[in-house]
């Protein structure tokens, strides 16, 4: 059976695109805690020279992804509970920072967020986990672009957000996406105007985390 043909990348952003290519592969489970994730292989796989495969393998090893051991290549990182236990916060804060910019603005994306959240309640019906993981990340995505601060957007999406929350399932084999309730409260807040919203949503993102961090054994 032939191999699906992949559209051509664009040549701007090349070494961002291919980082997304990368941690989608990580997220579905294509390259998995330990292997190797090969440069000449996706260079191959997506048409593109190395350079750019380089770059992005930067990128994600700076965003703790992706290590490189001395003549072993890259490799995915076998991810802990700790990992999970130090991003959720930094998501968290980000999240209630965009919506202490956002709030006099956010009257204007309810509608937006009334949508993101009735196809999550949908989902969440359906028992379609994929889908649910996708449509709460895009309500949050949507209030984290309200802020208007685009060094708060770039940061944020950074924090690879699809792939924590597939590993803190994976991990943890919790419910995590079934949130349309806690959406449609954060959604009153934002119509109110409510001055605890920021600290509602941090409340909300931190229902993510593992409750107890494992002991950090690091040196």
């Amino acid at each position: 059976m032939n191999a699906p043909i992949r559209a051509p990348l664009l040549r701007t952003g090349l070494a961002d695109q291919i980082r997304e290519f990368i941690v989608d592969g990580i997220s579905s489970g294509r390259w998995q805690p330990g292997e190797r994730v090969v440069e000449r292989r996706i260079a191959t796989e997506l048409g593109v020279s190395q350079g750019p495969v380089r770059e992005a393998l930067r990128q994600l090893e700076a965003e703790r992804l992706i290590e490189s051991l001395p003549n072993r290549g890259a490799r995915v990182r076998a991810f802990t509970e700790r990992d999970l236990a130090e991003i959720f916060p930094v998501r968290a804060g980000l999240e209630r920072t965009a919506v202490e910019l956002a709030l006099p603005r956010l009257a204007g994306c309810l509608d937006a967020l009334e949508e993101h959240n009735r196809r999550l309640a949908r989902a969440a019906q359906d028992g379609d986990l994929p889908e649910q993981m996708r449509l709460s990340i895009a309500f949050h995505r949507a209030i984290v672009e309200a802020s208007g601060n685009g060094l708060l957007v770039s940061v944020w999406e950074r924090l690879g957000i699809e792939l924590w929350t597939t590993l803190s399932l994976r991990l943890h084999q919790t419910e995590i996406y079934s949130k349309s309730a806690e959406h449609a409260e954060l959604i009153e807040a934002f119509r109110r105007r409510d001055p605890r919203a920021p600290s509602l949503l941090h409340e909300h993102v931190m229902n993510y985390a593992p409750r107890t961090p494992a002991p950090d054994t690091r040196s």
